[in-house]
């Protein structure tokens, strides 16, 4: 039955507005901002005109393919009948299709532009500019197939770094953009070719097939980034040397571990990094108060910024209506790609209850999850209205008027912050921790890559499944961000524990970074690490395991000195902090990147 329900939302969903019928008075014009055809990677806006918007109520969907590929969409349906997109890949001649909807007439339309992306390397590699000072274009004339190619570029004080590989296409240029630059400084470029050896996987370089060397130079950086300050100097030979930033409110930016800004972001003030992508892409959210669903967005954007995938909240309704789920108000706190490909995010659902979580009707604020496939079709959801205990209310109490961090809300002046979810990763078995601050509880749920039934595995947290092994008299995390098992072992958990219950019942404290061991037969946790970061975060925070073994935590929201800041640690496995880098500005997550195209 749930595989019948996904194709039906797949042809049906995917397709046309749910409801909705094509009417033959209605077409759609799009344009162009710049005429065709134009150098690869041009930034082209591309603009829907309907023949009759006397309503002045339509939407709009953008999807683009190359020749007579099928499309794929870059934004669904919504209120915006303006995209920039490039090709940024290899040229080649793109039509971009704009479906749109009036949503008071139920007329439907499609229109489409065809659009030419020349080469710029017609010969030789070539180096452009781009519009942010630090970011370059590598183009690499077309290698023979069964090879792959990348690109090596260092600075003159030697510091190296490489693009990921991409596969040769012979006939096309393949292209890279080159970021992780310093400003206004000088670095050399050099691809190098290696092909296919005939074994699975394995390439090896032979002799004529690295480029010769380019030379550029950056740019200077724009006004207002935060400042990061370095108080305590890693220790020579770290591994993951950068430091990306999701800075709350403002451009998101990346430094080297001395640092000094490698990367800056799209100055998006709505839009919150939530991750990294391998290859570079960024997932992030969009959140607009008052709420409005058709502003509520999930993004992906490339490192230029440009729009790569797209929806927002009231086009989910649409599809969570279909399938008789409850609606969303707002995506918050978490967008990353699953294993399958498929997207997780996190949203916030609202109910108004009577006489359970106080006296008369309650605003009471959950979430639910929500898996979306590669064309933004909703394919699996879980609500904690549906799986959790609604009489246990947040643990400290918290309401969105008194504590201000709640996601967008619409139903009541103030509501009850229940779960407030702050993160989702997946298990190396294909289940999915959600982690909900005001319970203090991160929660295994069965996902089974997208064929689980979505009920609760186990609770993890005061009063949950789980018997601590720890001497601490406060083991447990609460009000916890970022739980995530490493990826080399994955019985180890590891947690920011901001600490609110814990420093509100000692009148005092730090928060901590936590490496717990999870025996799940036989439901234990053994407390591995426990580290006393020196400073107390109310809130946000991330966790991450690093290549040479030590760990990385991000102390996002400390009060001081009437100023909201961020530290960013290094932590030793003997729990010694050997890194410290200060920011000024709230930062939702940090992470600790090899490249600006991998943490890990």
């Amino acid at each position: 039955m749930k595989g019948i329900l996904q194709w039906r939302m797949s042809a049906v969903v995917g397709l046309a507005m749910i409801g909705q019928t094509v009417a033959s008075g209605m077409t759609v014009a799009v344009s162009a901002s710049v005429s065709s055809p134009a150098p690869l990677a041009t930034p082209v806006t591309f603009t829907a005109v309907v023949s009759d918007e006397s309503t002045n109520n339509n939407w709009y969907r953008f999807s683009v393919r190359e020749g007579s590929a099928p499309y794929h969409i870059i934004r669904d349906y919504g209120p915006v009948s303006t995209l920039t997109w490039t090709a940024s890949e290899h040229e080649g001649t793109f039509e971009m299709e704009v479906d749109a909807s009036n949503l008071d007439t139920s007329d439907m339309a499609s229109g489409s532009a065809t659009f030419e992306f020349d080469p710029v390397a017609t010969g030789q590699p070539v180096i452009s500019p781009t519009a942010n000072s630090l970011i370059f274009l590598y183009s690499a004339p077309a290698c023979a197939a069964r090879g792959r190619i990348h690109v090596e570029f260092t600075s003159q004080d030697g510091i190296r770094q490489t693009t990921p590989f991409k596969d040769c296409s012979p006939g096309s240029t393949t292209n890279f953009y080159l970021a992780g630059l310093r400003p206004n400084t000088t670095y050399t470029a050099q691809q190098t070719v290696e092909r296919a050896t005939g074994q699975q996987h394995a390439f090896e370089t032979s002799a004529g097939l690295t480029g010769h060397e380019l030379t550029f130079t950056t740019g200077t950086l724009p006004p207002n980034l935060y400042s990061d300050t370095i108080l305590t100097p890693i220790p020579t030979g770290a591994s993951n040397p950068y430091l990306l930033g999701s800075v709350v409110g403002g451009t998101p930016i990346a430094n080297d571990l001395a640092g000094n800004v490698v990367w800056y972001g799209p100055n998006l003030p709505t839009w919150l990094l939530t991750n990294p992508e391998p290859g570079g892409a960024l997932m992030g959210v969009v959140e607009v108060t008052p709420a409005d669903p058709s502003q509520e967005l999930f993004r992906k954007i490339d490192l230029t910024g440009m729009t790569l995938l797209e929806t927002n909240a009231a086009r989910v309704n649409q599809q969570l209506a279909y399938l008789g789920k409850r609606q969303i108000t707002a995506f918050h706190h978490e967008a990353r790609t699953l294993s399958d490909g498929n997207i997780a995010v996190l949203a916030d659902v609202e109910q108004i209850l009577t006489n359970v979580q106080g006296p008369g009707s309650v605003d009471v604020i959950g979430d639910m999850v929500i898996v979306l496939d590669r064309n933004l079709n909703v394919v699996w959801t879980w609500d904690t209205f549906d799986n959790l205990d609604v009489t246990r209310k947040a643990v400290l109490g918290e309401t969105c008027a008194a504590e201000g961090a709640c996601p967008p809300y619409a139903l009541a002046s103030n509501a009850n912050d229940w779960t407030h979810g702050n993160a989702i990763t997946e298990t190396a078995d294909g289940n999915l921790l959600y982690s909900t601050r005001s319970q203090d509880w991160i929660i295994k749920i069965f996902y089974d890559r997208g064929n689980g039934d979505g009920h609760v595995i186990w609770k993890m947290g005061a009063d949950g499944d789980f018997q601590m092994n720890s001497t601490d008299p406060y083991p447990w995390f609460s009000h916890q961000h970022d739980p995530n098992f490493e990826l080399s072992n994955s019985s180890m958990l590891l947690v920011f524990d901001d600490g609110n219950t814990r420093v509100s019942a000692q009148g005092g404290g730090n928060s901590r970074g936590q490496a717990l061991q999870v025996d799940e037969q036989n439901m234990v946790v053994t407390s591995v690490l426990n580290a006393d970061l020196g400073y107390y975060a109310a809130a946000v925070g991330s966790a991450q395991l690093l290549l040479d073994g030590s760990y990385h935590f991000d102390l996002g929201f400390v009060e001081e000195n009437n100023t909201i800041d961020s530290y960013s640690l290094e932590v030793a496995p003997t729990g010694q902090i050997t890194y410290n880098a200060h920011q000024n500005v709230i930062l939702y997550r940090t992470f600790r990147m090899t490249s600006m195209y991998s943490v890990n």
